[in-house]
């Protein structure tokens, strides 16, 4: 169903993962942030020209994936078993439409098969061998795990097998640039918003792990009447604490984008221990991108002839127009 909202200057936001902060060169900077320009000029180009916040989401989101610099399809990251499980998920803010899978296993691109659940079938979610048989399906080729695991982080995996290790290098600063989750928000011309996320998992999981990325209201959220969250950290943390429903709860009551998102996090940091980030865009078009603890997340505003851009929230740049990024 179309938006009853007149036509609107459209809105890209795009993210590659919230981690600790971490001293890596400025090359890997740069790869970041050459990363996260990408995805979002691939989704920006999509609203341009005329198309809608869902396909724009989908992507951007599609460009990260292929992209091992992030932890989603081809920069996944290994299980206790060495196998890789990805999770991913896309929302429609105009008609609530949700597409999900998670633990899928051997495709490049999980936010396509999330599509295809949204449009081909009459479920929300489909998990493990129920999601491979659907891939299979649907014509997906199948990729060996090993396209979709970078060397160095399988080396990483053999030397530290401890799940719960992951999680501290997670929530503690300095330890690993593993970063966790990518993801796009947008709102079209026509004031219909989207979301879509993707990730690769946390090292050394257990097998059939799931963490926030495809779960409603947990990893994300999108709806017409208020603005559309996706967030990325530690998957159990925002899970239970439901940070994309808290956020457009606020939302809803009226306070700003940016207030909202920083009480959630804050929230989550008090109640959990819990980190991470979150990108925010409003149906007015009001933008937020914010984090714990100031953590590490590559991340992009486009918007007009604009795009703005940064690796944590305290830093930014801007450029001019699409065509400089």
């Amino acid at each position: 169903m179309a938006s009853s909202h007149p036509e609107v200057e459209p809105v890209l936001i795009v993210h590659g993962g919230a981690g600790p902060i971490v001293k890596i060169s400025q090359t890997r900077v740069d790869s970041k942030l050459k990363g996260v320009k990408d995805a979002g000029k691939a989704g920006y180009k999509v609203l341009c020209e005329g198309g809608s916040a869902l396909d724009a989401v989908q992507a951007a989101v599609m460009v990260m994936e292929e992209n091992p610099e992030f932890n989603a399809g081809r920069g996944s990251r290994p299980t206790a078993l060495g196998d890789v499980e990805m999770d991913a998920m896309i929302m429609d803010g105009s008609s609530l439409q949700v597409g999900s899978v998670a633990c899928v296993k051997n495709i490049h691109h999980p936010i396509e098969l999330a599509r295809m659940v949204m449009d081909k079938t009459d479920h929300c979610m489909l998990v493990g061998v129920g999601a491979n048989l659907f891939a299979r399906q649907m014509g997906f080729p199948l990729v060996p795990t090993e396209e979709l695991v970078r060397e160095e982080h399988r080396k990483d995996a053999r030397e530290h097998t401890k799940y719960t290790d992951a999680v501290t290098e997670l929530l503690n600063p300095g330890k690993d640039d593993s970063h966790d989750t990518v993801g796009a928000v947008a709102l079209d011309a026509q004031g219909n918003v989207a979301f879509a996320t993707s990730t690769g998992g946390i090292r050394s999981q257990l097998p059939g792990r799931v963490g926030d990325s495809p779960l409603v209201g947990c990893g994300g959220y999108a709806d017409n009447d208020i603005g559309a969250v996706t967030c990325t950290g530690h998957g159990e943390s925002f899970m239970k604490c439901t940070i994309p429903t808290r956020i457009l709860n606020k939302m809803e009551q009226g306070v700003s984008v940016a207030d909202a998102t920083d009480e959630a996090l804050t929230y989550m940091k008090r109640r959990v221990n819990g980190t991470g980030g979150c990108i925010v865009i409003g149906r007015d078009g009001q933008t937020a991108v914010k984090c714990t603890d100031n953590r590490m997340m590559p991340w992009a505003i486009f918007q007009g002839d604009k795009v703005k851009f940064g690796i944590n929230q305290g830093e930014q740049f801007e450029g001019t127009c699409i065509s400089q990024v």
